[in-house]
């Protein structure tokens, strides 16, 4: 009886200590894009995928506490291979999230041009469901998330991790979103390690550009920089929404 009782405490103990919530810390994802689905099948972009890799492979930093975040660029798995103009937004863009604000404070880099949009967080439609996954050690729930009107998000999140966030501005899930998909962009995101920080730690928001958008007057602006820009059919349609949904997340 005594013997049964402690094996008891003792796995007792371990599903109490498993179940301490991660309120800070910092989290790699591997954000692996295919480059070759993102052109159009004209003459020029036929002709340059021949000298692209079919994926890029970027790994990025979320840090978190207090229910901030901030989520950037950390480096490539092979710089050399992708070409500098498919580099540069990644390498420059910064998400700067206050979820008990309910706002945002993304720098972007557009056609080379660095700017500010500052918003209240996007509204995400997610519909919850019972498959599941281990992503970084950790058992995460699927979740499906409408974007912009019409873009998909399958997502995994965790509750072990408190903050409802998740990679760029993507968030209101109960919990941490570790693994992602977005098909239209053919990205994907995942986690592949977490360092969790006993105390809590300053999440500075990032210096403002010279320029300050809202999500709007962001999204009005590139348009008109597009005008003219492509012929009019399907693949330049395509190229063209690809830099919107990529503005916008």
């Amino acid at each position: 009886m005594r013997v049964s009782m402690l094996i008891l405490f003792f796995f007792n103990s371990i599903l109490i200590s498993k179940a301490q919530f991660i309120e800070n810390g910092v989290i790699e994802f591997e954000v692996k894009s295919n480059l070759k689905k993102t052109l159009g099948n004209d003459a020029w972009s036929e002709n340059l995928k021949d000298k692209l890799p079919n994926f890029k492979t970027a790994y990025y930093k979320y840090s978190f506490s207090n229910n901030k975040s901030k989520y950037q660029f950390d480096h490539w798995e092979n710089k050399e291979a992708v070409p500098e103009m498919f580099r540069q937004s990644d390498e420059k863009s910064i998400w700067f999230i206050d979820i008990n604000k309910g706002r945002y404070n993304i720098q972007k880099d557009v056609f080379g041009s660095s700017f500010s949009i500052k918003d209240s967080l996007k509204n995400i439609h997610w519909k919850l469901s019972n498959e599941n996954r281990i992503i970084a050690g950790f058992n995460c729930r699927k979740a499906i998330g409408k974007i912009m009107d019409s873009i998909y998000v399958f997502a995994f999140y965790t509750e072990e991790i408190t903050i409802p966030g998740g990679p760029c501005s993507i968030h209101g899930l109960p919990g941490m979103v570790l693994g992602m998909t977005i098909p239209r962009l053919y990205t994907s995101w995942m986690a592949t390690k977490l360092i969790t920080l006993k105390d809590s730690m300053d999440i500075s928001e990032p210096a403002d550009s010279k320029d300050i958008f809202t999500e709007t007057q962001a999204l009005h602006t590139v348009k008109e920089k597009m005008k003219g820009w492509g012929d009019s059919n399907d693949d330049s349609d395509k190229w063209i929404n690809q830099i919107i949904w990529n503005l916008l997340l």
